[in-house]
């Protein structure tokens, strides 16, 4: 072979070789950017005040007590209803025979709206009937008068007032003299549906 062609072999090797080796790498623009999320749950936050009910003694039927609590939504997301879970717990008179009758019946409870001063019933329903609803219910009976302003908003507060009685049937009412009625009120919060956001 000449040196010619072995120059030549040698040149078109090395042009080869060089093409394999700079075929992998090759130049172009590029970018990136980073996104980050974060999730973090609101809250629901209701409260009452005061926390005390009602503390009322000496009672005798045909009296009554009115009572205002104010519920309010310390948390960050809106309530759309407030459910109302009612329990008592009836103590006779030391020494007295058990009682036939239920107090929690002779006992109304009226849910007030109070306009210009003038008392409108909302609804009115005794301790007992309201202690044996389930908690449906309750929140189909309370929605229209809850959700009243759409719910409530956080941070917003709703008066709820309250006209407790002591029924006077007419008849003789004495295996109640001296018995103590002891109520528990649970307002339960429940979130609106989700939505975009």
């Amino acid at each position: 072979m000449g040196i010619k062609k072995t120059l030549g072999i040698g040149v078109a090797a090395a042009a080869l070789g060089l093409s394999l080796i700079g075929g992998g790498t090759f130049a172009y623009f590029s970018d990136s950017v980073e996104t980050t999320g974060t999730f973090a749950a609101g809250t629901l936050d209701l409260n009452a005040d005061p926390t005390a009910i009602i503390d009322v003694g000496t009672l005798k039927p045909g009296d009554f007590a009115i009572r205002t609590f104010k519920l309010k939504n310390e948390g960050t997301l809106d309530i759309s209803k407030v459910l109302l879970k009612t329990t008592y717990t009836v103590t006779n008179k030391p020494g007295a025979p058990e009682n036939v009758d239920d107090f929690g019946k002779h006992v109304i409870v009226r849910f007030l709206k109070n306009i210009d001063k003038q008392e409108t019933v909302i609804y009115q329903t005794s301790l007992y009937d309201l202690q044996n609803l389930a908690p449906d219910a309750v929140e189909n009976k309370w929605v229209a008068w809850f959700e009243e302003h759409g719910g409530l908003k956080a941070g917003d507060t709703d008066d709820l007032v309250v006209k407790f009685e002591f029924k006077d049937n007419g008849q003789d009412q004495n295996e109640f003299q001296g018995d103590a009625l002891n109520l528990k009120w649970t307002f339960e919060a429940k979130q609106g549906a989700g939505e975009a956001k």
